[in-house]
This record gives C-alpha cells, sequence and structure tokens, in this order.
C-alpha cells in the first residue's frame, strides 16, 4: 500500500504540483521555475565562456620504474582547483580548464618534482617556465607538453650524527679548559722574558685587566711566573757548578 501511494503522490502533477527527486516534499511550478533559474545562473557562472583547454604533460623519475610511484601521485593545478592523475606511463592530461595563468604541481609522498607555471591565452597558446620564487623576474622557458622530472626523493628523517675528534675539540668545555693551559704553557716559551720593557708592557695589560683591588695582582703573578723559571733554572746551573766537599779523614 505505502509502494501505491508514493506512485500516486509522485503521479500527481495534474494539479500543478511538482516534487522533487525523493518524491519528498511538493514544490509548485513557480517554484520550479525559480529553482531552474537558478541552476542555469549557476552554470552560467561556472563557464563564463565556452573556451576550455587541456594541460597535458609526463612526469619522469629516473632510474624508477613508473609503476612502482605513480598510483600515489596527483597533479594539482594552482593548488587543488583542477586535480589530475597520472596515467601507467606517467603522462598525465588535466581537462576543462580556461585560460589564464596556472602553477602546476606533481605531489607524491615518495619524490619531489618541481612546480612549473603554465600560461593559457585565449586563443589557447601554452608556455610554460619553471616557478621561481626567490627571482620572479627570471624566466626559464619549459618544453610543452611538459616533461616534468623529480629532483629528488623526499626524507622525512634527519640523519643521526656520527661522534668524531673535530665535535670533542670544538666543545665549549673542552676548549675552555684546554685554552688556558695552552696559554700559561706556551707564553713564556714564545715571549722573550728577559726583556724588561715586554715585562713591563706585559705587567701594564695585566693590571688594566684587574681593576679589582682585592683580587691578586697579576702582574706580581706573572712576574713570579717568569722569575721562578729563572730561578730553578740557576739553582740548577750553580748545583753542577759546585763540588761536594772531600770529608777528612
Amino acid at each position: 500500500m505505502a509502494n501505491k501511494e508514493n506512485e500516486l503522490t509522485c503521479s500527481d502533477d495534474v494539479r500543478g504540483i511538482h516534487y522533487n527527486d525523493n518524491c519528498g516534499l511538493p514544490v509548485n511550478s513557480a517554484e520550479a521555475s525559480k529553482m531552474a533559474g537558478a541552476s542555469s545562473k549557476y552554470s552560467d557562472f561556472t563557464e563564463p565562456n565556452g573556451d576550455r583547454f587541456k594541460i597535458e604533460g609526463r612526469a619522469i623519475v629516473p632510474g624508477v620504474k613508473t609503476q612502482d610511484w605513480v598510483s600515489t601521485a596527483r597533479i594539482l593545478v594552482e593548488g587543488e582547483e583542477y586535480v589530475g592523475f597520472l596515467r601507467t606511463d606517467g603522462s598525465f592530461a588535466v581537462n576543462d580548464v580556461p585560460s589564464g595563468s596556472y602553477v602546476v604541481e606533481v605531489v607524491t609522498p615518495t619524490f619531489r618534482f618541481e612546480p612549473v607555471r603554465v600560461d593559457i591565452t585565449s586563443k589557447g597558446k601554452m608556455r610554460a617556465r619553471l616557478v621561481n620564487y626567490i627571482k620572479t623576474s627570471e624566466v626559464i622557458r619549459q618544453p610543452y607538453p611538459l616533461q616534468i622530472r623529480a629532483s629528488g626523493a623526499h626524507s622525512y628523517f634527519m640523519k643521526r650524527e656520527t661522534w668524531g675528534w673535530t665535535d670533542f675539540l670544538m666543545n665549549p668545555m673542552v676548549m675552555m679548559m684546554v685554552l688556558p693551559l695552552l696559554i700559561i704553557v706556551l707564553l713564556p716559551k714564545v715571549v722573550n722574558t728577559n726583556d724588561p720593557e715586554m715585562r713591563k708592557e706585559m705587567e701594564q695589560s695585566m693590571n688594566m685587566l684587574n681593576p679589582n683591588p682585592e683580587l691578586p695582582d697579576v702582574s706580581e703573578l706573572m712576574t713570579k711566573l717568569f722569575s721562578g723559571s729563572k730561578g730553578s733554572s740557576k739553582a740548577g746551573s750553580s748545583s753542577k757548578g759546585t763540588r761536594p766537599a772531600a770529608k777528612r779523614r
């Protein structure tokens, strides 16, 4: 009985009442004409002119079979305004594209492709060039139909750094410990400490670096350091020159 009632209501167009596709709410003839007019306006808005063109090309990954990656690849024209898919041989075609300038990208999770800008004139002439976001005025022409080659594979993980001696030596803590020791050991050998003028200059420079009187004087420490090395050398030479006294019987 319910099916018969639905058939009767769906066929009840004699009284000027129209029903929608699922035979639900009734719509009169005036509203139906308004809906038809709105749909025609929408179709006119989506297609301002009848000139539609096709963007063609081929995506190539050197050294890799097309069947291994083509199933996960897509063609994006101006973001996701137009979307296309690749054939088994790597070729693609995006239909129903109006005249204008579009950025064509090959998107795949495995490989990286450089985007290409395609300019379509109102007469259907195509011009392709590489997209350069840094130098926008630079034009590098590309052949058409497009031949988009992969520039490399995506790397989602950072390579773990290996340990080396340079990393150990360039460590700030090691440099803070080693450099002062090298200065203390090598400076007396490099600088001529016998020259009194050089010693005075070093003492003055050290006093400039030590403005706090409560701290020990750096110049005195340097003098003791240099004089200590001399005193030890003189003591060693004097001990070598003296002979032990002979024991008397």
